[in-house]
């Protein structure tokens, strides 16, 4: 099994030490299965080793459909309590941040808890870390979730694993299982599948949970999935690109809740011959982007040059002011090129 190194797992256990300390876990706007299963799991586990005072933290909503996980009544969404998720970082003596690189990717938390005098320990699996704004940064590209490195983590403190139950297991679960794509990138580790059967041997239903977060579309949401397809994939001729566009009319006209365009993206990358993808979505003042790709092409560097973003080598997201129509047209301008898909 996976461990860190021994410098790293005695900092967290001295953080952890005194189990009367305020603890607060934070983690990205518009959260994914990734962010709130390594923030509940993380939550439950700081639990089980005694610690009265954990506090979960989500800068927004996130989908109904991860909404089952234990403890997820006990998320502070600061969207709704602006006042008491202030109050709980100002106050907290261990900030833990899963899941973002850097504090602006968790909104107006991040101007929060870069505030505070308390201890900032980033765990996270995306490039590029802003070290300089936590006190322990641990940091792995090569896993497939923050969960994952989560899970690695609690193995390097206790190593018998004594202290993750069936609640923390389902919860680090949810997040492999989310960013793996039900393990269908970003999996050709066997260390996750290894992680992944570990989770289940502590008592996870993954049919159960596979079920909870991708067999339940309400039936707005699947109809809004058909629109997307039938009306509004654009394939970008000899250009080995596709993207889809959501404008914020169009939204309303489905009903549209949060989570309802999880995953969208994906469907246009699974064109035959597609190896790049994105998705636009009009979203009050901005336009959120995520963007796809395969093999080598590095839609990270395309987010983070264009689109105010970042991520993951094949899969990153970035939002800009512009109108809808101007962020297509500067989407499609960067593959005027027949060689960019090569060259990114």
């Amino acid at each position: 099994m996976p461990l860190l190194n021994t410098k790293t797992s005695d900092l967290v256990k001295s953080y952890l030490q005194d189990k009367s300390k305020k603890v607060a876990i934070i983690t990205h706007v518009n959260p994914d299965g990734d962010a709130i299963g390594s923030s509940l799991g993380l939550f439950e586990y700081l639990k089980n080793i005694g610690f009265l005072t954990v506090s979960p933290v989500v800068p927004n909503d996130y989908a109904s459909f991860l909404k089952w996980m234990p403890g997820n009544r006990e998320i502070i969404n600061a969207n709704d309590s602006t006042d008491s998720a202030e109050k709980v970082l100002l106050e907290a003596d261990v900030i833990f941040c899963l899941d973002f690189n850097h504090p602006d990717r968790s909104g107006k938390l991040g101007e929060v808890f870069i505030k505070t005098k308390a201890i900032k320990v980033l765990i996270d699996h995306h490039p590029q870390p802003e070290e300089s704004f936590f006190d322990l940064v641990i940091s792995d590209t090569e896993v497939s979730s923050t969960a994952e490195l989560l899970f690695i983590l609690i193995n390097s403190i206790d190593n018998d694993l004594s202290y993750i139950n069936t609640n923390v297991a389902t919860c680090l679960f949810a997040g492999i299982l989310t960013d793996t794509g039900a393990f269908s990138y970003a999996s050709n580790n066997p260390q996750t599948y290894i992680i992944a059967a570990s989770l289940i041997e502590k008592g996870v239903n993954a049919l159960d949970v596979n079920r909870k977060i991708y067999d339940t579309y309400s039936e707005n949401r699947l109809r809004l999935l058909g629109y997307c397809l039938s009306d509004k994939l654009t394939v970008l001729p000899n250009k080995k690109v596709a993207y889809i566009s959501l404008s914020k009319k169009e939204l309303e006209k489905y009903g549209h809740k949060e989570g309802d365009t999880e995953g969208v993206v994906n469907y246009a990358l699974s064109i035959e011959g597609i190896e790049l993808a994105a998705f636009f979505m009009e979203n009050n003042d901005e336009i959120k982007i995520s963007l796809r790709s395969r093999h080598s092409i590095d839609v990270n560097k395309i987010a983070r040059t264009h689109f105010n973003g970042g991520g993951h080598v094949n899969a990153s997201g970035g939002r800009v002011k512009t109108g809808l129509k101007d962020a297509i047209a500067k989407f499609e301008k960067i593959f005027e090129s027949d060689n960019i898909i090569n060259n990114t």
